[in-house]
Parts: C-alpha cells; structure tokens; sequence
C-alpha cells in the first residue's frame, strides 16, 4: 500500500471564505498529522462552489497522498462535497440502503420530520467507505483511490468532526501506514524576540538543515522546534538531542521550558519542588496574571488580589511594589492560608508601550525588576502578566 506522507486540508463552505465562521478543524487535523510523521502542505478555505471544489481536489490528488475534507456534507443544495468528490474520482453517487434506514430510524426516533432533501446524506460512491457519525446526520466518507492516495471527507461542526476523526479515522489511517516516526523537541523561550533568536541561531535555521529548526511565536513564548524523521542508518533522536543541546546553549537564560508545558504548568511545579505556596497581587492588570496562570497552581495559589491603578509616588517615579508583595504574603497566613511566597506586578502606559513593576518576596529575601514591554493596552498588561511569570519562575529555580 502506498504510504501517506503528505497531505492537504481543505475547509468547505462559504461561511468560512466570508469570515462568519472561523475555522479550527483545519490547525487540529493540521498538528495531528504532523505529530504522527506526515508533511501537511497546504491548508485551504473553498467556497460552496463546485467546480472550485472538483478542482482543488484533483489538483490535491495529484502531488498529496491524503486529501481531507471539512464541511459541505449537510441536506441542503449549497452542500456540494459529495458531489464534488465524486467528479474527481469520476464516479456517482446514489442513496445507500443502509444509510438510509440508519437516517429514518434515527428522524422517527426523535419523533422528527423525513424531509427527502435529507437523503443526500446517504449518498455513497462506489469506492467509498461510510464514516459513522453519531453526533449528527451527515455520515463521512473514506475514498481509496486505485494509485493508493486516500480522500476523507468529514462533517464541519467541531463537535461531530472530532469524534469521527480521533475514534474512527485516525485509528484506520495509522493501520494503513500514516506518516513516519519522527523525533520532535520544542523549547519554549522568554525574554527574546524572534528577530534575535533567529541571529542567534543563524545557519541552524536554514530550510533544508537536518534536523530541521524553525521558529514559532505564540502568544506565550516564543517556541524553537527541532524535528527529525527516521530514516534507516540515521538516529534522528541523537541528532535532535545534539541540536537542542547547540540551540539551548546559544539562547542561554531564555529557555525556560520543553514541549507545550504552559506558565502555569511551570510555576506550579516549581512550587512543588520547594512545598511553597503562592500569594498574587496585581496593579492595572485587570487579572491577566491570575488568567495567564490559570487553573494549573489549583490548590498553591492560596490568595490573589487585583486593585487599580495607584498615584504615582511624589518624586515622580511609580510605587514600590515590594510592599505590595510582602503585604500579600502575609494576608494570606492571616485568613488561615499561608503563603511562602508573594508576587507583585503593577503596570502603568510608557508611551505606547507598558512599564512593569514586579516584585517577589519569600524566606530568602527580596526581589525587584522592572521591565518595558512592547505595546500598550490588553497586549502590553498581557506581555506584563509574562514578565511577571518569568520573574517568579526564575526565582523559584534560583
């Protein structure tokens, strides 16, 4: 059989050409395939538009070995996936019996109306599998093509979609041979933009390096992914430990986490490792610390606080917030919850940009920073919340 080690995406339905509805099938499909091996090429938004439809399938068919498809299988005419699917492979649809009990068993026993437009659902091609879907009315289908390349096409609504691919197409695909092993680290880093990291790396970045080394920036970090495909006679493993090793070392003090482990995940394990727990308070942050962190300190985060802006101090400079952070600190013990450790952060505008004032307070002493982020607003107090999870972090490791 032939492998499938490339793939496309596309998104069907003119509610998603014309910005009504955003499209979060195509990244979820998108970063499944390429965690088990495959190289997704594109990803593609149509319109209900038939012939732009029949043609985006051939042309996909003929440099990808998976073609999958998301939307366009509903009752109604604008629904043109089936339709188009099978003009590509050159065959015809009609109604399948079996769907088609399945349908009017499933209508009667919710004491619903068979509209006849209905039966489009339970349309088959020849060289089509029905997917089962039991979220909804629109059934999938899985195409072997005679050369080996596979088209899948799935419902549009992320409730039904999902389900059918994780239970039901994910599972077969893997049987049939989907993608290849591949070794994947992913360093998250803060502190340095990616204009940096990338003069830092330098030639480790270039496109046709192995293993391969990109950039991503999120909201979070800024992520450095390294990745490498097995292949006979070469241990991707120890060519991508080797290479985390050169990218840590070149970008020393920013990297402060692997994989997809968030702030909060971070923090809360730094805690663990000492049994601390922590008290928050922010300034004119409007709680984007405590939103940052989320419900990963569950229990560790004993106390937290959100005030407004303070008055500037009289010589023109902003408030210490160290009080702020040893005054937290103690609230916590005297409402029975005691915190080992207390965080401060007050933001104020800088122009356009953001003034961050933090501070960290615990057994060992005191710590201040103050930092300048880029941008003002729900951005710049968004950057603030992780310039202060960076300072506690750090702290925490010392």
């Amino acid at each position: 059989m032939r492998p499938l080690l490339t793939a496309e995406l596309l998104s069907v339905g003119s509610e998603l050409t014309t910005g009504e509805t955003r499209d979060t099938n195509a990244g979820d499909l998108a970063r499944d395939l390429t965690e088990a091996g495959v190289v997704v090429s594109r990803l593609s938004g149509l319109p209900d538009d038939e012939p732009a439809l029949h043609e985006a399938i051939e042309v996909a068919l003929g440099r990808s070995d998976l073609v999958i498809l998301t939307g366009g299988l509903g009752p109604t005419p604008d629904d043109l996936t089936r339709e188009a699917i099978a003009a590509a492979v050159g065959e015809v649809p009609a109604v399948d019996a079996s769907l088609e009990g399945w349908l009017r068993e499933l209508f009667s026993r919710r004491d619903l109306a068979f509209a006849e437009s209905n039966l489009k659902q339970a349309w088959r091609i020849p060289s089509a599998t029905s997917i089962p879907n039991e979220r909804g009315t629109a059934p999938g289908w899985w195409v072997d093509r005679p050369d080996g390349r596979v088209v899948i096409a799935l419902p549009g609504p992320p409730r039904e979609m999902r389900p059918m691919w994780s239970d039901w197409v994910r599972p077969r695909l893997g049987a049939r041979g989907l993608g290849r092993p591949v070794v994947v680290v992913t360093l998250r880093t803060t502190g340095i933009g990616e204009s940096l990291i990338a003069d830092r790396l330098g030639t480790l970045l270039a496109r046709d390096a192995e293993p391969l080394v990109a950039t991503y920036a999120r909201a979070e970090a800024v992520d450095v992914r390294i990745s490498a495909h097995e292949r006979a006679g070469w241990d991707a493993a120890a060519a991508v430990a080797a290479t985390e090793a050169v990218v840590a070392e070149r970008l020393a003090g920013h990297v402060w986490a692997r994989g997809a482990m968030t702030w909060g995940e971070a923090i809360a394990a730094a805690l663990d490792d000492r049994d601390w727990r922590l008290s928050i308070v922010e300034v004119a942050t409007r709680g984007s610390l405590t939103a940052l962190l989320g419900e990963a300190l569950a229990e560790r985060l004993v106390f937290a606080e959100t005030l407004p802006l303070r008055p500037a101090s009289h010589d023109g400079h902003d408030a210490d917030p160290v009080h702020l952070a040893r005054r937290v600190r103690d609230a916590a013990s005297a409402v029975g919850h005691a915190a080992d450790i207390g965080l401060a952060v007050e933001v104020r505008a800088r122009g356009g940009d953001t003034a961050a004032s933090i501070a960290v307070v615990d057994a060992h002493g005191e710590h201040r920073e103050r930092r300048l982020v880029f941008l003002g607003g729900d951005l710049g107090r968004g950057r603030a919340a992780i310039a202060a999870a960076a300072v506690l972090l750090a702290r925490l490791r010392a």
